[in-house]
């Protein structure tokens, strides 16, 4: 969601006022106009754009910002806080039975995805929380539903309890009895989806929840429908009370419009977001961290989450110090390149972090295979090698060799050679840096890769870097 249309458009509509020392009401009509034209394009509600606009005009038209210091930045952080108080303020979790089995109820609409984001929030539960899952296949419709279910949790060792194409109320019910005889903690129930809404769909659901007396009633909902999808979900939450919705597809071509939408059209809160296939790619959905991603201003909070998740500690010091004692070697960045496939693609790594918005689209055209490529060219080389990187930058033989053994070519492997000098440079470049740089680098890492400018000495050949 991050790179999307909206993103880009709000942000080019931010730029305009920021760091600017004065501003008129007219500056503001203008920027307000293409804010307007930015959500109506990312298929947000009408009524909610109506009082976005009103609300972000209101208070960035007052004396205070209008005649204050950098009144373009506190005009930003008046919409950033309005697009974080249109999704939902602060983030919210599952509520849990102190005693006793929590039970989840999961509803949505077929195609939007609720069978897999049953799996991956089976799994993030059981990571969290630390808690014994089991689900309750009661979607007795399509029977492909209930295959999709036993073929998930057998992949991510999660028991499904089902009995076939029984009805669904029999299935809550005895699924219930089998969760407590077997001491489970938390028990997400997979019930009916059709194509739309109707009446017999919706009176099973009903009969569900009142034999389950869910803790939770999660909606699934696929991003890529716009505000249609926050229309469904007040459809849903009028007749069942849904306690919250799941985001999926969110890595999908989405505009944007269902995130801003859900919330203030249903009255239900987004609780968690769903990206990619993996079982893993699903996390709560922080809707003030949505906003700095939508104006481009990083997540840095969930990058530290995703890197915390993926990077050994000990793992990570012992590479820190490496860096910083000059003994960095190819064993080291390859280890690098596996805790980065571990996290995801390197473009959605960049998405995380603030000050690459100016670098967006370079951004989205990493090639995550570069990594693999790289991987090959270090396992190419002998133990000797990867240890003391000298041994290839001194000799055109081995640097032959290592490629001709790679398949690649001489100047792929110096590319490689190049990434290992860059990490070096990089850290001794922080590692010269007084206080105020460092927190300036923390604002906007793409500090850390910008050339230094050489010296130029005097004389033939001096001030400048020899190729070997």
């Amino acid at each position: 969601m991050a790179e999307n249309s909206l993103s880009s458009r709000l942000q080019m509509a931010m730029r305009r006022i920021t760091g600017r020392g004065f501003l008129t009401e007219k500056d503001i009509d203008e920027m307000m106009r293409e804010v307007r034209l930015s959500l109506l394009e990312a298929d947000v509600n009408f009524k909610v754009v109506k009082q976005f606009i009103n609300h972000v005009k209101e208070q960035a038209v007052g004396e205070k910002i209008l005649k204050g210091l950098n009144p373009g930045q506190q005009v930003v952080k008046i919409v950033h806080d309005e697009l974080k108080r249109v999704m939902g303020d602060e983030a919210e979790g599952i509520r849990y039975n102190i005693n006793g089995i929590t039970t989840i109820m999961t509803i949505g609409l077929q195609g939007t995805g609720k069978t897999t984001a049953i799996g991956k929030l089976g799994v993030y539960i059981r990571k969290a929380e630390k808690k014994k899952v089991l689900f309750i296949a009661a979607d007795v419709y399509r029977p492909a539903a209930i295959d999709q279910l036993v073929t998930i949790g057998k992949q991510i060792d999660i028991e499904v309890y089902e009995e076939g194409l029984i009805d669904a109320r029999t299935i809550v019910k005895n699924g219930l009895a089998y969760a407590k005889e077997n001491k489970y903690d938390v028990v997400i129930i997979d019930t009916a989806g059709r194509l739309h809404i109707d009446e017999n769909m919706m009176q099973e659901l009903l009969d569900v929840k009142k034999i389950a007396n869910p803790n939770e009633i999660l909606l699934t909902v696929d991003a890529m429908t716009g505000q249609d999808a926050a229309n469904v979900a007040k459809s849903f939450h009028d007749q069942l009370n849904a306690t919250g919705a799941i985001l999926t597809k969110m890595d999908g071509d989405t505009r944007g419009g269902a995130a801003l939408s859900i919330k203030e059209v249903s009255g239900i809160p987004i609780k968690f977001s769903s990206t990619g296939e993996k079982m893993d790619a699903f996390e709560v959905f922080h809707p003030e961290r949505m906003a700095q991603r939508i104006l481009g201003m990083g997540d840095v909070l969930t990058l530290i989450e995703k890197a915390t998740d993926a990077i050994d500690e000990d793992e990570a010091k012992n590479m820190m110090e490496k860096l910083m004692s000059d003994t960095f070697n190819y064993n080291d960045l390859l280890k690098q390149f596996k805790m980065i496939k571990r996290m995801g693609s390197m473009s959605k790594i960049l998405g995380f972090m603030p000050g690459m918005g100016k670098i967006k689209d370079a951004a989205a055209n990493i090639d995550d295979k570069q990594f693999e490529k790289m991987g090959v060219l270090i396992t190419s080389m002998t133990e000797k090698e990867r240890k003391d990187p000298k041994l290839i930058d001194q000799s055109s033989r081995r640097r032959e060799r290592i490629a001709k053994g790679a398949g690649m070519s001489v100047a792929e492997l110096n590319r490689l050679r190049q990434a290992l000098d860059a990490q070096k440079k990089m850290m001794k470049k922080m590692m010269n840096m007084d206080e105020r740089q460092l927190e300036s680098l923390s604002k906007n890492p793409t500090q850390a890769f910008q050339n230094q400018k050489t010296k130029k000495g005097k004389g033939k050949g001096k001030g400048q870097f020899r190729i070997r």
